[in-house]
């Protein structure tokens, strides 16, 4: 999974040389931000009406505007390495990242305006990246790595039919297709942390690679395609002895996988706990939903805040410290209180979990605390990383 810069062409700004710059840098200011105005508006509620309405608004946008952000940033920048083909750099990058921004304005604000108009200036980024994604693939003849255009065609798809549900008052379907974009972004993190995250930990640590099992592999990544089917058909409409057993097995097929990656020789490098522990949210994000498919754990938006929080906030943070480090041309050494920031959306998610599955009396404090570590955890990324994501490269400005 190594990024390197060595395809790219000198582009006007180094913001917009590579992909991960603006979208990384964007993704984090928009998690600060769509967090921090989400809190106060749940706490002190105003007059302002999104498009679709301020929850839909909340889910949507934290796995549409900030996921999709940094999912773009690292394909698109890895795209580039993969097949040797020149990546998309300069006033594309721009034209792209603007495409990005303006779908965040208008869904935020633009609810007066014909609902066309919004749902296209949304899903036009996606269709973009597809494309961004598809040329170099397609011209470098490199059919394996053709399988991420399947994944961001079904997740176009769903961010497309939760928009045609809110246009056709489906309140339901709407929220059941961002529970499935939930389990569609948990896909993508098994699927490179299988891959990554071994490999990180034996290269940094005595720790030798377990042999693989394709059989587990093949069983965690099929339960959480299963979830996500569960989650689109909405978690209430199937039986409870279903949504256990798929539950149960894909908690213990990934917490299995989990355990055989290292994770006791990775506890003196941030870089490497920060990846286990969030990846560790995905076995517990089944055990929330196994206990709520049996009536221990009532709130369902506290169990999948397993995922959302600690196993993506988690994760998306951890990854982006270590490619922006790496892809900057800097050691992989992080900043002195990026381990707070690790710790911070770790215990983020634990809050959000907890406090109003089993105090629900103190949802509002659980929402709120959870989400000023949220805030704590990026604005302390953005504190470091941003001067390093506008700046050129280590290696340029000293070579």
């Amino acid at each position: 999974m190594a990024i390197d810069n060595n395809h790219s062409n000198p582009a006007p700004l180094p913001l917009l040389s590579l992909a991960f710059r603006p979208f990384f840098l964007g993704g984090t200011l928009f998690a600060v931000v769509a967090v921090s105005w989400w809190v106060y508006f749940w706490l002190n509620p105003f007059s302002w009406q999104p498009h679709g309405g301020a929850l839909w608004w909340h889910a949507h946008e934290m796995l549409f505007g900030f996921g999709t952000a940094i999912v773009a940033g690292f394909l698109l920048t890895a795209v580039a390495s993969w097949t040797g083909v020149a990546a998309l750099q300069g006033g594309q990058l721009l034209i792209l990242a603007a495409i990005w921004l303006s779908g965040r304005l208008l869904i935020a604000f633009g609810s007066g305006l014909p609902v066309g108009a919004v749902v296209a200036g949304d899903l036009f980024f996606l269709l973009l990246v597809s494309g961004a994604m598809a040329y170099p693939i397609l011209k470098a003849r490199q059919w394996r790595n053709l399988a991420f255009l399947p994944m961001l065609l079904v997740l176009t798809l769903l961010n497309g039919m939760s928009h045609w549900a809110v246009a056709t008052g489906q309140t339901a379907l709407a929220m059941q297709s961002l529970d499935a974009t939930i389990l569609w972004f948990v896909l993508l993190m098994a699927f490179l942390a299988g891959r990554v995250i071994p490999a990180f930990t034996a290269n940094a640590s005595d720790y030798r690679k377990a042999p693989p099992l394709p059989w587990l592999d093949a069983a965690s990544i099929i339960t959480i395609i299963l979830m996500l089917i569960v989650a689109w058909a909405g978690f209430s409409s199937v039986p409870s002895w279903l949504l256990f057993g798929i539950a149960s097995t894909g908690a213990l097929a990934n917490g299995w996988r989990f355990g055989r990656w290292g994770f006791q020789y990775s506890w003196n490098e941030p870089l490497l706990w920060s990846l286990h522990l969030a990846y560790a949210f995905i076995p517990l994000g089944f055990v929330a939903l196994a206990l709520h498919s049996l009536g221990l754990m009532d709130n369902l938006s506290a169990a999948l805040h397993g995922f959302t929080v600690g196993a993506m906030g988690g994760m998306i943070l951890a990854m982006i410290s270590r490619v922006t480090l790496g892809h900057t041309g800097r050691p992989l050494e992080p900043p002195r209180l990026i381990p707070l920031a690790y710790i911070a959306i770790l215990l983020a998610a634990l809050v959000r979990i907890a406090l109003p599955a089993w105090l629900p009396a103190l949802t509002n404090w659980g929402i709120a605390i959870a989400g000023g570590l949220w805030v704590l955890a990026y604005a302390i990324y953005l504190l470091y990383y941003a001067p390093m994501l506008i700046s050129a490269n280590v290696e340029r400005e000293t070579g």
